[in-house]
C-alpha cells in the first residue's frame, strides 16, 4: 500500500477506536469476550481502552495492517503506563503464535525497546541483532527503517570492535543519506584499527577526509588523526629514527653544522606543523610555507643541554633559541610514531613539529 493509503488507514483506525470507546461507555459492546485480564491494566479509562483494543484485535485478520495497528497501539499503551513486562509478554506470545507474521520484526524492536527501559541493554542488543539478521526491513507509516533504528542502538550498546566495524559498514552501505557520513567513516576507521584491519582503516580514513570539519564527540583531533594515517600509508617513511637519542643527536648535529637542508630532511613528511602554543591543531602552519635557511642564515642557533622536563616515553620537547628577533624561542617537538599498520615505522621516532615561544 502507498504512504497516502497507509496514512488514511491509521487515521481511520484512530476514528474507529474513538467510536468503539463511545460504544463501550454506553454499554453497547460485549465486555464478556475472551480477553486476558492480565493486560487490562491502569485506571478505569485505560482499562476501557484496553478492552476496546482487544475486542478490535479479535476481529482483525491475522497478519493484516489492521491487526498490526491494533497490536502496536496495545503495546504502545502498555509502554506509556510503564508496563514493560506485560508488553514483552504480550508481543512475545503473539510472535510465538504467529511466526510468519510480516510485522514480527517490528514487534521484536518494541520488545528490545522495553528491555532498554528495564536497563537490560545486553538483552535488547540480542533482539536488535536478531532483527537485522533474520527479519526484513520495515518502514511503517513513514517512520525510520527498523534496521536503521537497530543499528543505531547497537552502536550505543555493543562496543566490541568487530561488531562496531560491521555496524558502521552496514550504516554506510545501506543508509548513506540517513546518517552523518563523516562520523560513520571515522568511527569505522577506528574500529578497523582495533581489529587489525589496516587496509580497512586506511580506506575509511581516506573516505573521511572529504568530511573534514565534522564534529565527532570525544575526538577533537579527528581531522589530524585521519590525515596522519592516510599520509603515513602513502609516503616513503625515510625520516624516522630508531630511538629518541638517535633523533636528537641527528637534529643537534644539523644545528651545529648550520645546515637547514639537513634539518629539513629530518622533518616528518606527514603532518609536520609549526604553530604557537595557543593555536589549535586545525590552525597548523606547514613548514613548506617558509624556508628554514631564512631563520638560520647569520644566526647562531643554540639548543638546551637536556630535553624539557615535560618530555615522556611518547613525546619530547627540545628548547632552541636564536632563530629570529620576533620568534627567538622554538621548541622542537619529537614524537614516537603510533602506526601499527606499518611495523617498520611503528614505535620509531620522528621530528613532528615546532612550537613557537616559551612553554608555560
Amino acid at each position: 500500500m502507498d504512504l497516502n493509503g497507509k496514512y488514511r488507514f491509521f487515521v481511520n483506525f484512530t476514528i474507529l477506536l474513538s467510536v468503539f470507546l463511545t460504544f463501550l461507555s454506553c454499554g453497547i459492546l460485549d465486555e464478556n469476550s475472551d480477553i486476558d485480564s492480565y493486560y487490562v491494566t491502569g485506571s478505569g479509562e485505560n482499562k476501557d481502552k484496553f478492552k476496546v483494543l482487544f475486542n478490535l484485535l479479535q476481529k482483525e485478520e491475522g497478519g493484516s495492517e489492521g491487526e498490526f495497528a491494533v497490536t502496536r497501539e496495545i503495546a504502545a499503551s502498555l509502554a506509556r503506563l510503564g508496563e514493560y513486562e506485560k508488553l514483552i509478554h504480550f508481543l512475545s506470545a503473539r510472535i510465538i503464535r504467529n511466526p510468519s507474521d510480516p510485522y514480527n520484526g517490528y514487534y521484536y524492536m518494541m520488545i528490545a525497546y522495553a528491555h532498554i527501559q528495564r536497563n537490560s541493554e545486553p538483552i535488547a542488543a540480542l533482539y536488535f541483532d536478531m532483527i537485522l539478521k533474520n527479519y526484513p526491513d520495515l518502514v511503517i507509516n513513514d517512520e525510520s527503517s527498523i534496521h536503521l533504528v537497530c543499528l543505531k542502538h547497537l552502536i550505543e550498546i555493543n562496543d566490541i570492535p568487530e561488531r562496531q566495524a560491521w555496524y558502521y559498514n552496514e550504516l554506510i552501505t545501506r543508509f548513506p543519506e540517513k546518517i552523518d557520513l563523516g562520523t560513520a567513516y571515522f568511527m569505522l576507521g577506528l574500529a578497523s584499527e582495533q581489529i587489525g584491519d589496516w587496509n580497512g582503516a586506511i580506506a575509511a580514513f581516506t573516505n573521511y577526509l572529504p568530511f573534514t570539519g565534522t564534529i565527532i564527540p570525544g575526538f577533537p583531533n579527528a581531522d589530524q588523526y585521519a590525515k596522519q594515517h592516510v599520509d603515513y600509508s602513502r609516503i616513503t617513511k625515510d625520516w624516522t629514527f630508531e630511538s629518541l637519542p638517535a633523533l636528537r643527536a641527528a637534529i643537534e648535529a644539523a644545528i651545529d653544522a648550520g645546515s637547514p637542508n639537513t634539518l629539513m630532511r629530518y622533518q616528518a613528511k606527514a603532518n609536520f606543523f609549526a604553530r604557537s602554543w595557543e593555536q589549535m591543531e586545525a590552525d597548523n602552519v606547514r613548514m613548506t610555507a617558509f624556508n628554514l635557511s631564512q631563520f638560520m642564515y647569520g644566526n647562531r642557533i643554540r639548543y638546551a643541554p637536556t630535553l624539557d622536563a615535560s618530555s615522556n616515553a611518547n613525546e619530547a620537547f627540545l628548547r632552541t633559541t636564536g632563530w629570529s628577533v620576533s620568534l627567538n624561542v622554538w621548541y622542537l617537538y619529537f614524537r614516537k610514531i603510533n602506526f601499527p599498520q606499518d611495523p617498520e615505522i611503528h614505535g620509531r621516532w620522528e621530528w613532528a613539529g615546532i612550537y613557537y615561544g616559551e612553554k608555560f
